[in-house]
């Protein structure tokens, strides 16, 4: 005899008959990724905006090649280069008004540079000079995270604390195809559409996690269809297709501040470098498969677009590629310059009021700088 047909055992109600709490259709994003460019619609996308996609786009590859650069250089310990995705990285920074938030990966710097930080800044990290490089609060950036999707909670925390408080405030979580096998990213949209919190979630699927392909990550027929089963909308873009790819996250954006909740969109895009420096990607993908996806590259469709509408001439070309030099010039000047670091600083910005734990550590390190700076030892001394 089981506890249930035991005299006085416990014994549920009967459950009430079971009712969907939502038709799931309009959940559902399309059979197939959503375009702009090479439709009719094209023709109704304003020209201010196709030239500053294109602007930031070209600015975004020049970045990138110099990032890459520098790490070859040893300027850099590591870089993530975002080349072939530039137009989610743009579409992301451009989106969003200045009291919102951009919860960026670690791939996505220049998806920071576009929202207006320093590109110096944005690269302090990979450096390995200091914990972020700048302040998240100024810049409304959290820091670069380099753990899988550990930044998508903290995007919903936030979003979900600021609605409380009356805020007029939206953040974006981007994460690669590889972070949506991570139990963070079931946790935060779980809790962002339970919530209903104001927090758009940006997939950039380039076809690999490291070496990873997605069919060994995932069975269902797209991430964005992962959606309806945390009860948000799911969107699918092409993720090459700018102009796309600003609509659909602008849309989800303006749903969540007029009080929608969460979107989660999946951009499909390609990774056309290695996934960092240290990366040996031929070691599983062919050259016949990238040489295909940069036949798909976000500049050239954007600029056949333009050129199509008359949108862009060689002087207007001229001036994007002179302003993406004035970037790179910058960032390399000021890159190859040797930092000033201040061992200390490791204890600044952990905690708003220094914890016990780290007032004695540094207590341990001030001494240890202290007694190389008098014994001439070769130490770093304390501000050298």
């Amino acid at each position: 005899m089981t506890v249930l047909e035991q005299p006085g055992g416990y014994r549920p109600a009967p459950p009430p008959a079971w009712q969907p709490r939502a038709d799931a259709a309009p959940l559902l994003p399309g059979a197939e990724p959503y375009r702009l460019l090479g439709t009719a619609a094209a023709a109704d996308i304003p020209p201010g905006l196709l030239t500053r996609l294109h602007r930031e786009l070209v600015r975004g590859r020049r970045y990138n090649t110099q990032a890459t650069a520098l790490t070859r250089q040893g300027r850099l310990a590591v870089y993530p280069s975002s080349t072939g995705q530039e137009a989610c990285q743009v579409a992301a920074g451009l989106v969003l008004q200045d009291q919102d938030w951009l919860f960026p990966s670690y791939r996505d710097t220049l998806a920071a540079v576009v929202r207006g930080l320093d590109p110096v800044q944005a690269l302090t990290l990979l450096r390995g000079d200091w914990h972020s490089g700048y302040d998240p609060h100024i810049h409304r950036v959290a820091p670069l995270c380099t753990p899988l999707a550990t930044q998508l909670p903290h995007a919903v925390g936030l979003a979900h604390a600021a609605r409380l408080k009356g805020d007029d405030v939206v953040a974006i979580a981007l994460v690669g195809d590889g972070g949506t096998s991570e139990g963070d990213f079931h946790e935060a949209l779980n809790f962002a559409a339970v919530l209903n919190a104001p927090v758009v979630f940006l997939v950039q699927n380039n076809g690999f996690a490291i070496s990873v392909p997605l069919s060994k990550q995932t069975a269902a027929p797209s991430l964005a269809h992962k959606a309806v089963g945390y009860g948000m909308p799911g969107r699918l873009v092409d993720g090459n297709d700018a102009p796309a790819v600003h609509q659909v996250l602008d849309e989800a954006v303006g749903r969540a501040r007029a009080g929608g909740g969460p979107t989660l969109v999946e951009a499909v895009t390609y990774r056309i470098d290695a996934h960092t420096n240290a990366d040996d990607a031929t070691r599983y993908r062919s050259e016949s498969e990238v040489e295909a996806w940069r036949a798909h590259d976000p500049i050239a469709l954007l600029e056949e677009a333009m050129r199509e509408r008359h949108l862009l001439d060689e002087e207007h070309a001229l001036a994007a590629r002179d302003a993406a030099e004035r970037l790179a010039a910058d960032l390399r000047d000021r890159m190859n310059q040797d930092p000033v670091i201040d061992p200390m600083e490791l204890f600044e910005h952990v905690y708003a009021d220094k914890t016990g734990q780290l007032r004695e550590q540094a207590a341990l390190l001030r001494a240890e700088l202290e007694a190389e700076a008098e014994t001439g030892s070769g130490g770093p001394g304390i501000g050298e």
